[in-house]
């Protein structure tokens, strides 16, 4: 018999769904149940909630029940609740204001400027994210509906890096994008999936931090009464970490986490690996009940 939890944090593309495009009905039918036992839910997602089944997450759960769902969204940026309506609201953000936005578009403008001029590597920014830029590392690679991290990516970016004279890697951009935040006077937290450079002053490890504190602590729950899924822990190489190894806190490390991917690269000491994407996070769930 499995361990029971009292908090399960988890990631949404790639561990409850397989694709943004997945109706979510055989996930959302486990997490009403266990909600209904009273066990907090936690989304943790680099996402925004138009993409959490549709935005209508809150619609396939009854309201009485949305009490112990939270989800910490947008990569820090937004950390939400439901009211008694079953209406969905921010509780904690992480938003800059206009000047800290454009310093932050400033530096993602930098980066595209620099592999383009010196390199003549080509990049895409998407600047309409609410705390951090994206930047397309492999813009002729379409991940259509699978958004996650695909296998052999960081190998492709790395090589094409090489092929256009860049050497210093992805490991680079996230030192150089760290240093340009630098000399603007603002500290940036850079993290990829390998296609996207994420550049902003949030991560998931904000979430999760901030919704220990203002959640999970305050109803009394140990932190060794949690656990966290995701299908991204692996490091990607040259000591990066995956998006949802992020999780990992000081305030999160005595948690138990768990990794359903496939062939991570290698994972922290305190993930476990076991693999089976959706339908193991789905039989974990199901084993709470």
């Amino acid at each position: 018999m499995e361990k029971l939890y009292k908090a399960i944090f988890f990631d949404w593309d790639g561990t409850a769904v397989l694709t943004r495009k997945d109706p979510s009905n055989e996930i959302i039918p486990v997490m009403t149940k266990l909600l209904e036992k009273g066990i907090n839910l936690f989304i943790i997602s680099g996402t925004t909630y138009e993409n959490i089944s549709g935005g209508r997450l809150h619609e396939k759960i009854p309201k009485n029940l949305l009490k112990n769902l939270y989800l910490g969204l947008g990569r820090g940026a937004y950390n939400y609740g439901f009211d008694n309506n079953g209406n969905i609201v921010l509780l904690y953000g992480n938003l800059p204001d206009m000047e800290l936005k454009i310093k932050i578009h400033s530096i993602c403008f930098e980066i595209h400027k620099e592999l383009l001029s010196r390199y003549g590597y080509e990049t895409d920014i998407v600047f309409s994210r609410p705390n951090y830029c994206k930047i397309d590392l492999l813009v002729d690679l379409d991940r259509k509906d699978k958004l996650y991290l695909q296998p052999d990516e960081i190998d492709i970016v790395s090589m094409k890096l090489r092929e256009h004279g860049y050497q210093k890697g992805i490991k680079g951009l996230i030192d150089f994008a760290s240093e340009l935040g630098q000399k603007a006077g603002i500290k940036i937290k850079a993290t990829t999936d390998a296609k996207y450079l994420e550049v902003g002053i949030s991560t998931k490890s904000d979430n999760v931090d901030t919704l220990l504190d203002q959640v999970v602590f305050k109803k009394g729950i140990d932190i060794k009464e949690c656990c966290f899924w995701g299908d991204e822990f692996t490091f990607l190489g040259d000591e990066i970490q995956g998006s949802d190894a992020y999780m990992i806190t000081e305030k999160s490390v005595k948690a138990d986490f768990f990794d359903v991917s496939e062939s991570p690269l290698g994972l922290p000491p305190v993930v476990k690996h076991v693999g089976g994407g959706v339908e193991r996070f789905r039989e974990f769930l199901e084993s709470q009940i």
